[in-house]
């Protein structure tokens, strides 16, 4: 299993690599087809070690021996209960990030041809970050539920 882990740290670490040299000697650039091979490559590694980590994550965990304690009784059902009271803040981050980008880049140009506009571009972006606060708020109310 370790081996997973580290071959997918490797994969990373080359993609990381690949991006600094390429950074600090621009003039040297290979092929296009090369390095959509070699990116590709490494997404497809780490994407596959991934997938291996976890079936066979799976495989450890329903083997272990159980734990004495709160943590014995967890079962399947309240395991995916936990995931999907997590989904709501997830997907309410997602969509406020996408929604902070262009408030955001508006704000600002706003905000370089009249000043006086600060206190309103506050309020979209305040707007914009509630989406994600609702999210918080519903999984906590969820998570009460439980």
């Amino acid at each position: 299993m370790s081996w997973l882990i580290a071959l997918m740290g490797i994969s990373v670490a080359a993609t990381f690599g690949l991006g600094i040299w390429l950074e600090l000697k621009p003039r040297r650039l290979p092929s296009a087809r090369w390095l959509q091979g070699s990116i590709l490559a490494n997404f497809l590694v780490f994407g596959l070690a991934l997938a291996a980590t976890m079936l066979l994550g799976v495989q450890e965990v329903m083997a272990a021996e159980p734990v004495a304690g709160s943590l014995a009784e967890i079962s399947l059902g309240k395991g995916l209960a936990l995931i999907g009271i997590g989904l709501p803040t997830a997907l309410a981050a997602i969509g406020a990030g996408i929604a902070l980008g262009p408030v955001g880049s508006a704000a600002l140009a706003v905000i370089a041809e009249k000043p006086e506009m600060f206190g309103r571009t506050l309020i979209y972006m305040g707007l914009a970050e509630g989406v994600a606060i609702y999210g918080l708020v519903m999984s906590i109310l969820l998570l009460g539920k439980i």
